[in-house]
């Protein structure tokens, strides 16, 4: 049933274009869509006896609460206002475009001596016209690719310019033929002019002319008798064929357009987008969408809404072509068009083919999101069957579709950290990454804190009071243990808050913290017993808990292979490294390992690059740098009077005070 107050709101809807908001019994906005006439669009979704078919109305029929509407001007400004409350609420039933990403170009500064080609994610404009960007391209991948087929066969420096400035003799690029290194040798400039001239060609699709300039230039060299020089024209020849090979006609005109095609079955949704660039397909993406109870003219909405917003960086936007084919009208078709007009300081036209090549061109993007679907469907049960092999292997009650993994991080006992890293379904989750800095320093000493100790059987217990005084070598087990507990704590805190709300666990980047399916301790028994030790102490005794122990030689001299400790179980279980349960197991181990490590290196580079001044409370950066640029050094500003600290520009009464706190006034 509609309740009563969302019944008495349909009657006074009003007959122009807006954006409403369907909320739960809660008041929590679960979705927001835009019409060109509120009051038929929304009232649409509650008649009886309609012949819409659509996933999205029993939903909405069983969460309803209440309804809002906001009025604007036109569709394009509805368009606009349903993107930001979107990015606002987040709502449950909207579209979310998982496959996010910023977009790069490859960046060209003619102005430098020796120029080279790189990657750049912001452009910046350049008045003098010396600076070329190429791109955005579509993907990082496609854009990688280019930059090293460009540097395979085109003979630029690779190197940055601090690299060459240092540089004392050529590097391995020189010596693979990839680098004239005029860091260090003599190169003629005509010719490396040259070849920036034919890279810009290159990466502006220019290939014909390049090629005839290229040809020309061979037959040249070869006359001359220079066949080393023939030969790298050559290479680039075969280069250029390549591309050309690749690059498959799909269009009669040079018109750059984007074709959407869709494919679905019940709430699943994959998305595919044909990037036509000068009437060659240039690149394809495809977007998987879960959950998808909304109509395909509402899915191809959001997809244009989320896929083409520039809100937060106009210049990491997805470029936005000509044309957009799209499988289905969407909802404010014109507002949207007007949108992307804007955005893109040029005519963008939304067109539904009826007839023509854009039909072929459509059906194309058609065939490859079903080929996307049926492939991500056939990976995603692979990965459940591993899954499963997994959890029978260690015995858990449910598949592991959560694996969380975690790995202590020190050198010689100081900057330790702990990190854990997050899979879900075999690949990495990396909203789910977190470090912790262990508080004080756990090298080989002996502590008072309660700590861990190992026990038997694969269990462990922790010692009553702190005035327990244990000896851990490299103390590894008290920073395990700590890193564990503010782990475990947090995932309970998310637990109780949302047994309070009546909720289950989410997949939403808001529910980071909830506790995963499997836990995994680098290390091995005694490893085990900290982390059961951490769980239990706080009242986790359901969590799933194992470690995974390198492989190594016994006193035999036999290898043994990687294995695994299980609770309550003495003997380890040895797994091959061939095996679909220890793939994930080792990846989780490896990332874990990886990040660890990284965040370490963080560290010990902060702490060795601190100052003894930034202890001192009271001081801030700007303080700090005037004190040791006109003093000298931290020595002089121990020794110097207060009329000394006083002279030095920006040191106020309250600044010496500060330092008179932890640096006594010296003796006169």
């Amino acid at each position: 049933m509609v309740p009563a107050v969302v019944t008495e709101k349909l009657d006074a809807l009003p007959a122009s274009a807006g954006v409403y908001l369907f909320k739960d019994k809660k008041g929590a906005v679960v979705y927001v869509g835009k019409a060109k006439v509120l009051r038929s669009r929304v009232r649409s979704y509650f008649q009886e006896g309609s012949s819409d078919n659509r996933y999205f109305i029993p939903l909405l029929l069983r969460t309803i609460g209440d309804l809002d509407t906001i009025v604007t001007a036109s569709e394009k400004e509805a368009a606009i206002l349903e993107n930001n409350l979107i990015k606002e609420h987040r709502p449950r039933y909207n579209v979310k475009l998982r496959d996010d990403k910023d977009y790069i170009s490859l960046r060209l500064d003619t102005k430098d001596e020796w120029p080279r080609l790189w990657v750049v994610r912001r452009p910046t404009p350049d008045p003098a016209g010396k600076v070329r960007y190429f791109g955005p391209y579509h993907s990082a991948t496609a854009a990688r690719r280019t930059l090293h087929l460009v540097n395979k066969h085109f003979q630029l420096r690779t190197c940055t310019d601090t690299e060459m400035r240092s540089r004392k003799r050529p590097c391995l690029q020189h010596q693979i033929k990839r680098c004239p290194a005029p860091c260090v040798l003599d190169v003629d400039r005509a010719w490396y002019d040259e070849q920036v001239r034919a890279v810009a060609m290159f990466l502006d699709g220019r290939h014909d002319e390049l090629s005839r300039e290229l040809g020309d230039r061979m037959k040249a060299a070869a006359r001359g008798m220079h066949f080393e020089l023939a030969a790298v024209y050559r290479d680039q020849l075969a280069a250029i064929e390549k591309v050309r090979e690749e690059q498959r006609v799909v269009a009669i005109d040079d018109v750059d357009r984007d074709v959407i095609g869709l494919h679905r079955e019940g709430d699943l949704v994959e998305l595919a987008l044909l990037h036509i660039r000068r009437g060659k397909l240039a690149d394809v993406e495809t977007f998987s969408i879960k959950n998808a109870e909304v109509p395909d003219e509402e899915v191809v909405s959001g997809f244009l809404s989320q896929h083409y917003a520039a809100e937060m960086d106009p210049d990491v936007a997805a470029p936005v072509p000509d044309e957009i084919i799209v499988p289905v009208v969407p909802d404010a078709a014109l507002g949207i068009a007007d949108w992307l007009t804007d955005r893109a300081k040029h005519k963008v036209a939304l067109i539904q083919p009826q007839r023509g090549h854009r039909v072929a061109l459509l059906a194309l993007a058609n065939d490859n999101a079903s080929h996307a679907f049926t492939e991500k469907r056939r990976a995603s049960t692979d990965v459940t069957e591993r899954l499963t092999q997994l959890k029978d292997r260690l015995r858990l009650p449910t598949i592991p579709r959560r694996i969380e993994c975690c790995d202590i991080s020190h050198l010689g006992g100081r900057d330790t950290v702990g990190a854990i890293v997050a899979m879900t379904d075999g690949e990495p989750d990396k909203k789910r990454y977190r470090t912790f800095h262990v508080r004080g320093d756990v090298g080989g000493a002996k502590t008072t804190d309660a700590a861990p100790t190992p026990g038997g059987e694969g269990e462990g217990t922790l010692a009553d009071g702190a005035a327990a005084e244990v000896f851990l070598a490299g103390d590894d087990y008290r920073a395990m243990y700590e890193v564990l507990a503010r782990r475990f704590r947090r995932g309970l805190k998310k637990q109780e808050e949302r047994a309070a709300a009546g909720e289950a666990e989410s997949e939403e980047p808001d529910a980071e913290w909830d506790l995963p399916d499997l836990f995994v301790v680098d290390g091995g028994r005694g490893q085990l017993a900290v982390a059961l030790a951490a769980a239990r102490d706080l009242g986790l005794h359901d969590l799933p808990i194992v470690a995974l122990a390198k492989e190594k030689e016994n006193v035999m001299g036999e290898t043994l292979v990687d294995r695994v400790y299980l609770p309550g179980q003495k003997n380890p279980i040895p797994l091959k490294s061939h095996s679909a349960s220890m793939f994930f197991l080792a990846r989780a181990r490896d990332e874990a390992h990886r990040f660890s490590n990284r965040a370490r290196e963080r560290l010990g580079k902060k702490r060795r690059f601190k100052s003894a001044l930034d202890d001192v409370a009271g001081l801030g950066p700007k303080t700090r740098k005037a004190l040791l640029q006109h003093l000298g050094s931290l020595k002089a500003i121990e020794a110097a009077s207060d009329a000394a600290l006083l002279a030095v520009p920006g040191v106020t009464s309250r600044h010496v005070k500060a330092l008179r706190a932890v640096y006594p006034a010296p003796k006169a």
